[in-house]
């Protein structure tokens, strides 16, 4: 691999034939608001991309904190859904659970108001119904790891469970969460994740922050999204339905994306520990690549292949297809995962992973064998398609042509 040093003093190594990501991410920096950040990319289980540079501190425009060092992790956001929805696919894999089963099977409190029916594939692929909470969680309930499923477990649907979709952005927390708990018995999320997954593959990422490695976190904050042509080709104005969906307080994108009211602050140790499987989860760009790299086939160094065939397959299957009901665009969804398209391009027809709200982006595109990871500090005014992200994945099209 190739050492890189640039004007925005980016540092890492880039495999010959991928110059155009370490250009593209380059100009993130210059062109598009980037403040710290990282992009890692696996070829065919190798590493071929592996970069960072700027600030830690999100708060810093460009220079005055510390400086992104190789092991800074990040919160990645919504990313984490991809993580979280592999440990059920993982437990499915093993025989520990059907898919098909009803979610009440395992957790009987959750067999209320009309939610007797819904299924695991149903609670992956945001068909459950409920995205939203009558009375929203305050921080520290969202965070203590009982009253979110309990609330849950109450919530009346707001559509028949498995008739329609609407994305779960807070409430997958503690729908996925406690459903790898009673089915893996007993073991929270956190530690499945690190048992299962991180450490078999020497994984820097977590859903639940050991304290021990708070010091490697970066500090989000928000930043300007750009205008064009900085915005790497995407709509720079949502669509007006959209805006007003997200302005009106009784709307159910509102109340799905305010489950937790106030917002919590995403800088505090006491939210990294917490394990929140949609929003919570903090990794390396690295070991957000390497974790997609494994669910697609084997890869270098420590760990093995995660996915059987058949479980990559349901993986990327289309289960949600349409209109949106909390998102208001049309979405696509496998088992937990996004699937390429409109409001979610990836790489081809047939990449699958997470963006989190604000920039984050983890995915994998068996066709081509690549999997890609992108992390950032700098959180900007989008959902599920990041300016940035978006001329990092153009880059490496470009690579593979």
């Amino acid at each position: 691999m190739v050492g890189v040093r640039a004007v925005v003093d980016v540092h890492g190594a880039v495999a010959e034939g991928f110059e155009p990501v370490r250009e593209a991410f380059v100009r993130n920096f210059e062109e598009r608001g980037e403040r710290g950040a990282a992009v890692a990319l696996y070829r065919d289980g190798r590493k071929v991309v592996d970069l960072w540079a700027g600030a830690a501190d999100g708060d810093e425009d460009g220079g005055g904190g510390a400086p992104w060092a190789r092991d800074t992790a990040q919160v990645v956001r919504s990313a984490t859904k991809g993580v979280a929805a592999a440990c059920l696919l993982l437990l499915h894999q093993r025989g520990q659970l059907d898919l098909d089963a009803p979610v009440g099977t395992y957790w009987p409190e959750f067999k209320t108001a009309g939610k007797e029916r819904v299924t695991f594939r149903d609670a992956l692929a945001h068909r459950a119904g409920v995205p939203a909470l009558d009375t929203p969680l305050t921080p520290a309930e969202a965070q203590d790891g009982i009253s979110g499923p309990r609330a849950l477990a109450a919530q009346a649907p707001f559509w028949a469970p498995g008739t329609d979709h609407g994305y779960h952005a807070q409430t997958y927390s503690w729908l996925i969460g406690e459903l790898v708990q009673r089915a893996s018995g007993g073991r929270p999320i956190g530690r499945y994740v690190a048992e299962e997954i991180a450490r078999p593959l020497g994984l820097d990422l977590w859903i639940g922050l050991p304290t021990g490695e708070e010091r490697r976190v970066g500090r989000i904050a928000a930043v300007r999204t750009p205008p064009p042509p900085a915005a790497a080709g995407l709509r720079a104005r949502p669509k007006r339905n959209v805006t007003e969906a997200y302005d009106d307080p009784s709307s159910l994108t509102r109340r799905a994306f305010g489950a937790i009211d106030p917002l919590p602050d995403e800088n505090d140790p006491g939210y990294h520990a917490a394990q929140l499987a949609a929003s919570g989860g903090i990794a390396t760009a690295r070991s957000l690549a390497r974790f997609y790299a494994a669910l697609i086939g084997e890869v270098e160094g420590p760990g093995a292949r995660l996915f059987a065939p058949a479980t990559l397959t349901s993986a990327r299957t289309p289960e949600s297809e349409g209109p949106d009901r909390v998102l208001v665009v049309n979405t696509r969804f496998g088992l937990g995962f996004m699937l390429h398209g409109p409001a979610a391009p990836l790489l081809s027809p047939g990449s699958f992973g997470h963006p989190g709200r604000g920039g984050s982006l983890g995915f994998a595109d068996p066709g081509e064998g690549v999997a890609f990871g992108y992390v950032t500090n700098g959180m900007q005014k989008n959902v599920t398609a990041d300016p940035r992200a978006q001329a990092l994945v153009r880059a490496v099209r470009e690579c593979l042509r």
